[in-house]
């Protein structure tokens, strides 16, 4: 069994986890190689910013998963916007051919989880396996957006 870690701030205490799942835009497989690890490096630096711990992340070709602890003054859809924007807004500089190709990088749409019905081991094994699963191998199916991506 696991201790919970609580965090302090002026008003009280707290424990939260979201999980967030976003695609780029009409799903290119465009994250890959030196764009995927400087997506990482960038949605760490956003959380290590402003103080949200990253408790998991996993950027696929196509979207990218992260389980974050944010402070409970921040709304799931700011931890969302801020991430993606700033991924976008540096990537597409960086990265001239992501300009060439999409007209933005991200989807407009996301999703976000608290991760508290699910423990957070949970969605961290969901995902480290990701790649274990029967489709993926396969290419069978494919999830169409990011409520297919939810943990169920």
């Amino acid at each position: 069994m696991t201790t919970r870690r609580v965090r302090k701030f002026a008003g009280g205490v707290y424990d939260l986890g979201l999980h967030v799942v976003w695609c780029s835009k009409y799903r290119r497989p465009v994250l890959t190689g030196d764009v995927a690890a400087r997506c990482d490096e960038l949605v760490r630096g956003v959380c290590g910013e402003r103080g949200w711990d990253v408790v998991a992340l996993e950027v696929m070709s196509d979207f990218v998963h992260l389980v974050v602890r944010p402070d409970p003054k921040s709304a799931p859809s700011l931890v969302a916007s801020q991430v993606k924007s700033r991924t976008s807004r540096v990537l597409r500089h960086e990265f001239s051919h992501l300009r060439s190709k999409l007209p933005t990088l991200w989807s407009s749409s996301y999703f976000v989880g608290s991760v508290g019905v699910v423990s957070g081991e949970t969605v961290q094994r969901y995902i480290q396996t990701q790649y274990e699963r029967p489709w993926r191998r396969t290419s069978e199916r494919l999830p169409s957006g990011p409520a297919d991506l939810a943990i169920g």
